[in-house]
């Protein structure tokens, strides 16, 4: 076993790793654990059986200790191109060095240091609509050109929205997730993973071959929330998770902003709450920046015109809800023929989107 042959050459942070392994080992009970110790001394803490855990807890690490070579568990990681950083590293993200609850460790794939630019949490539901998902995605590229460094969860919806226009955009971005490095969860995420661990950084607190469980997400969202300088959620239903996040940004007096979004859609339910709060809206990227005191940072666009005439009557019946074309037309009172047409150039123009016989305003 490596932790009596060579011991004296392992680093800190491989007693780090080989006690972030050991089973039911989440960030609280490593804070215990490592509480007035060297991670050296903490493992044969647990080697030898440790106090104030359950006595099955106990037995079952001294039971997994006894058999963990950490010289190999420490190459594993090595080899996977997994930094592990702790507390005194020179790229711990400054967020977390005054955080009430810091990681002990983390675990990065790509360079940490991005988090030294400005940060903007970039967050919301997995079940988002398609305009939400465009407004993220364009957030992501837009703050991303401005210099700004989008953080996000890398979950399905908003943040996989966010971080895929992220890349964009020229700031390298960087996600926090709730499994081990070599867990792709999403697996449909994979291929966006890997793009923003080349591009930018890809963070765990959570070691190889350790797979998601519910109560690593709220737990991981307080991270996120640490590292950013602004949280900015696009769409969140009432009790969705980005409120989870929203929670410990408030705690740690982040600014927390929310993006309008109609008053009859469940997927807004939680931003709309956020503004009647008294949360700023976050209408566009100028409106971020300006809460970063980067406001001169953004570029000028030109917005195309917002169609006239019957084109425009058209767009503002489809409103930001989906709608099939018998309700448009219904709403304006004209036969399904002439709104059939206007919708069919709409969609080409990139105003509305449809799918399955359902219309839906982008932009």
């Amino acid at each position: 076993m490596s932790d009596r042959t060579g011991a004296d050459e392992l680093s800190a942070e491989a007693w780090l790793v080989a006690l972030a392994s050991l089973p039911g080992m989440g960030p609280a009970r490593l804070a215990a654990v490592l509480a007035g110790r060297s991670p050296r001394e903490a493992w044969a803490t647990v080697a030898g059986g440790a106090d104030g855990v359950p006595e099955g807890v106990a037995l079952r690490w001294r039971a997994v200790a006894a058999d963990t070579d950490v010289a190999r568990l420490w190459s594993a990681h090595e080899s996977a191109g997994v930094r592990v950083l702790a507390p005194s590293d020179g790229d711990w993200p400054a967020g977390l060095a005054v955080d009430p609850e810091p990681p002990a460790l983390l675990f990065a794939r790509g360079d940490p240091g991005v988090l030294a630019r400005p940060c903007v949490a970039v967050i919301g539901t997995r079940r988002c609509s398609h305009a939400g998902r465009e407004v993220a995605r364009q957030l992501g590229r837009e703050l991303s050109e401005a210099g700004v460094c989008v953080v996000s969860g890398l979950a399905l919806g908003i943040d996989g929205a966010a971080h895929a226009g992220a890349l964009g955009g020229g700031a390298p971005p960087a996600a926090v997730v709730a499994t081990g490095l070599d867990v792709v969860y999403p697996r449909r995420h994979a291929e966006l993973w890997q793009a923003v661990g080349d591009r930018g950084v890809v963070l765990s607190e959570y070691p190889l071959g350790v797979w998601p469980e519910r109560w690593r997400f709220p737990a991981r969202n307080r991270i996120i929330a640490a590292v950013a300088d602004v949280v900015v959620v696009v769409e969140s239903h009432e009790r969705g998770g980005s409120m989870h996040t929203v929670e410990s940004a408030l705690e740690r007096d982040r600014i927390v902003m929310a993006v309008p979004g109609s008053v009859r859609s469940p997927a807004s339910a939680g931003t709309n709450a956020l503004l009647a709060a008294g949360s700023p809206p976050a209408r566009d990227a100028a409106d971020v920046l300006v809460a970063l005191g980067l406001e001169s940072g953004t570029r000028s666009r030109v917005a195309p015109p917002v169609p006239a005439g019957d084109a425009g009557r058209v767009l503002e019946a489809v409103g930001w809800e989906p709608c099939t074309l018998e309700q448009v037309a219904d709403r304006l009172g004209v036969p399904l023929g002439p709104v059939a047409v206007h919708l069919l150039a709409l969609e080409q123009e990139r105003w509305v989107q449809q799918q399955a016989g359902w219309y839906e305003r982008v932009r």
